[in-house]
């Protein structure tokens, strides 16, 4: 069988790549992925086939949104093109905040090879940081400062103060963003330099503004989050963990969280009220919640031998195993595998580490779904002994950068995101 890339198909359709892909998801069109996952191939017969046969009709409305921040491969997303699984190893979560936002090169230059080999000037700017080493995560030297204006940080942890004291961390985060919000009169500049500059403002606040469990090492986001959600200082290579799994959690092309995001956005929602719609949605249990779940059935298992017996009482209630499967990596997430990986380095033979281990082999054992990121971000919460709910918390501060790179494309295209109903109601008299 012969295939070929989408732009042929879509040029042989006569349709856009949105719709395309439209196709693929109403089971129209087959796709593959070439072999280093960065393409969709299309099936040449079946192509000429609906060419012959028209597009297809009658069939119930789908949003299409055609988008320029991320696509997702075989098992890992690509950020405006680039591996993110690359961008983890040596890229800080600022630099790469500031590539979705802004797509300039000079960002990553210092750390991604095809960037910095480009000939382009900035390729000598700092920024790479050690995972595994004794290098401590930072923000690369040039990027803007990321703070929030202590007026504003000062009402957001005010706010705070009759909340009760064993609150999630997410759940402060929405309190936070509110507050946030209502401080900040420059909100409603929605120009793509207007939406940066709120959105190192906003994650610096959202994450400065959590009550501080240890000193900060540094100044980078990493450091600082790792101080509100861990009272205990961190090591090299666990903080290296952390930032790796901000990296690799800044988005998801159109999660669930995202795609509320943009509807925000397409209406021209202020970016406080943008991420404070995709927190509402990130807390599911299905989307970032799971990482709270993977948390819980973790710590069931004080003893390895004591994994099949959490699996087994889930599987006889017919309940979702949390931190496993995932609906577009049918094979694994690379993200999960890649953070693991960090985790294993960081700290070897670590106990919580050794339960999590169990608890892979005895869903392998039953032939049940990989383990995707969720779980990798439990386990790495709990072997750094941070306080509960830490993993919702690291996705939230992670994903609000991909949600305002979502929102600056909506505030260009100007027009309202609407859905369609598919009406399955009583006849209309």
């Amino acid at each position: 069988m012969e295939w070929i890339d989408a732009a042929t198909a879509a040029e042989r359709l006569g349709v856009k790549p949105a719709t395309l892909y439209a196709y693929v998801s109403r089971g129209v069109l087959t796709r593959r992925h070439s072999d280093d996952g960065r393409r969709s191939l299309f099936s040449t017969e079946e192509i000429e086939r609906l060419a012959r046969r028209g597009r297809p009709r009658n069939q119930p409305p789908e949003l299409v949104i055609e988008s320029a921040v991320a696509t997702l491969g075989v098992d890992r997303p690509y950020y405006r093109g680039i591996d993110a699984l690359e961008l983890a190893k040596t890229g800080t979560f600022e630099s790469v905040a500031e590539w979705l936002w802004t797509a300039a090169p000079d960002v990553l230059r210092a750390s991604v090879p095809q960037l910095r080999d480009s000939g382009t000037p900035g390729a000598d700017l700092p920024g790479t940081v050690s995972r595994g080493g004794s290098d401590v995560a930072r923000a690369d030297a040039w990027v803007l400062p990321w703070r929030c204006e202590p007026e504003a940080l000062r009402v957001a942890v005010d706010a705070q103060r009759e909340l009760p004291e064993d609150l999630l961390p997410l759940d402060r985060l929405q309190v936070i963003t509110t507050v946030l919000g209502a401080s900040d009169s420059l909100r409603y500049q929605l120009d793509p330099a207007s939406v940066a500059a709120t959105g190192r403002r906003m994650i610096a606040g959202l994450v400065d503004a959590l009550p501080r469990l240890s000193e900060p090492q540094g100044e980078s986001i990493a450091e600082r989050l790792w101080s509100r959600l861990c009272p205990r200082p961190a090591t090299p290579a666990l903080l290296g963990a952390l930032q790796a799994a901000l990296v690799l959690l800044a988005d998801h092309e159109l999660a669930a969280s995202t795609l509320a995001a943009r509807v925000a956005a397409s209406a021209k929602a202020d970016p406080y009220a943008v991420v404070l719609t995709g927190l509402g949605v990130l807390g599911g249990p299905l989307h970032g919640g799971a990482s709270y779940g993977a948390e819980r059935l973790l710590a069931e298992v004080a003893e390895p031998h004591q994994a099949a017996r959490a699996i087994a009482e889930r599987v006889r209630r017919g309940e979702r195993i949390p931190g496993f499967g995932h609906s577009v990596y049918k094979n694994g997430d690379g993200r999960g595998g890649m953070l693991l990986d960090l985790v294993k380095e960081a700290a070897p033979g670590h106990e919580r580490l050794t339960a999590g281990v169990a608890l892979l082999e005895e869903m392998r054992r039953r032939r049940l779904p990989e383990r995707n990121v969720d779980f990798a971000l439990a386990i790495l919460t709990a072997v750094s002994g941070m306080v509960s709910g830490a993993g919702e918390a690291i996705f939230a501060v992670a994903r609000a950068a991909g949600w305002l790179a979502h929102a600056t494309e909506e505030y260009g295209r100007g027009t309202l995101l609407r859905l369609r109903a598919s009406y399955t109601g009583p006849p209309i008299n």
